[in-house]
């Protein structure tokens, strides 16, 4: 099949450039936090209705989901996918597009992996309509609420987005590289995240008299001590094993020792049979410090998110794409995973897919991290970022590629 498709996607992606700085600048000025993103939804609703395609809304009218003409028989869809909530962080660039909504901000990126999703939709459509397309296509964007509270992409999970879908795609913006520079990286890309609750509940007493108490305070302290040492100790020093806490919580008096103290962390792990080990082993030492302090200890896990496992066909499929968009020479490989974590992981574990890095670093320029107060991108990376993911859902779309065989 002749490549003169890839020409054409190429100056698709050039013809609404401008559009998709506009539209990423919009969000970036009117960002709403998870769970609440109404307006971001019923925009890209309209946007993507426009496009002619088949658009429903997302669960209790948060995020989307676009299909483009229904696949002949025995085809799957190959997804992409875009987040679309914002953090609570304030804003403080004076940009001109900075957030109008006091204390909310796009401080990771969703603003752009939103507007990228998009494109992608506007791009393979204009390919369709254009008869360019190498063979018949069958793609579903999907744009999704609430990936910071790692709830959303469950909820569209259990709305069914990943039915009949064979293999799915996305990418996350990277401030540590320069726009025009993807990292791409097979197995291993983020880590599992358990978000952990503790409630540590003893006796309350005078702080005169601590003999006459259950305190669950020196508890708590114990608790942590043993958690940071025994915890990450149980496993192979190879094996990722973060455990952090961030919460603590107990007491209203400098005099009274208090009833309960509630403690709060993050447990990450890179394999699930060390996330396991991991789990099990906190509760033993829950065991040991409930034992030697005589109060009783209870835990929760009330959010987990698995590790994001990228495919290796996937992965290939988006280094080719990358390659011919940006060069061999601007694709890097990622030589370790992170110990952050993604909610795209969800996704992964109803069919295939990966992950990629999108330089969004402006030269010459210090670089903003994310989840900072003066997080930005360079703009011109929205639409390297369309082209790779586009071109691997075409690639993933031919009759010759193993997902459409599975």
């Amino acid at each position: 099949m002749p490549d003169h498709w890839q020409q054409e996607l190429h100056q698709h992606v050039e013809d609404i450039a401008d559009e998709l700085v506009e539209l990423r600048r919009h969000f970036h000025a009117h960002p709403e936090p998870s769970g609440e993103e109404f307006d971001t939804s019923l925009l890209l609703y309209q946007r993507l209705s426009e496009l002619g395609l088949t658009v429903a809304m997302g669960p209790e009218g948060c995020g989307v989901v676009a299909d483009n003409s229904s696949p002949a028989p025995g085809s799957a869809r190959i997804a992409v996918r875009g987040d679309i909530d914002a953090l609570r962080i304030h804003d403080e660039k004076t940009a001109p597009y900075r957030s109008q909504n006091d204390g909310i901000m796009h401080a990771c990126g969703h603003d752009a992996h939103a507007t990228m999703a998009y494109g992608v939709a506007a791009v393979l459509s204009r390919l369709e309509k254009a008869g360019q397309v190498p063979w018949p296509l069958a793609w579903r964007a999907i744009l999704q609420p609430a990936e910071e509270t790692a709830t959303g992409a469950k909820a569209m999970v259990a709305a069914g987005v990943m039915d009949n879908v064979a293999a799915i795609f996305a990418l996350h913006v990277d401030p540590k590289r320069l726009a025009g520079v993807v990292g791409i990286r097979k197995g291993a890309l983020t880590a599992s995240c358990d978000a952990i609750k503790f409630t540590v509940i003893g006796q309350g007493g005078h702080g005169a008299r601590p003999h006459e108490s259950k305190d669950p305070i020196a508890a708590t302290a114990l608790l942590v001590s043993s958690l940071y040492q025994f915890v990450p100790r149980a496993n192979d020093s190879l094996d990722g094993t973060v455990l952090s806490i961030g919460r603590i919580a107990g007491g209203e008096n400098a005099n009274v020792i208090p009833e309960q103290v509630e403690v709060e962390g993050t447990l990450r792990t890179l394999d699930a049979q060390v996330r396991a080990k991991s789990i099990d082993h906190i509760r033993q030492v829950l065991r040991g410090v409930e034992e030697i302090t005589e109060t009783r200890i209870e835990m929760e896990i009330p959010a987990d998110t698995p590790a994001v496992l990228n495919d290796q066909t996937a992965t290939e499929l988006l280094r080719k794409a990358a390659i011919h968009t940006l060069g061999s020479k601007q694709v890097e490989k990622i030589p370790r995973p992170s110990m952050g974590s993604e909610d795209f992981a969800v996704y992964l574990e109803e069919s295939p897919g990966a992950m990629f890095r999108l330089g969004v670093a402006k030269p010459g320029t210090e670089h903003t991290l994310l989840h900072t107060s003066l997080f930005d991108i360079d703009e011109s990376a929205l639409a390297h970022g369309v082209e790779i993911l586009a071109h691997a859902i075409v690639l993933a779309c031919s009759p010759e590629c193993e997902f459409q065989s599975r």
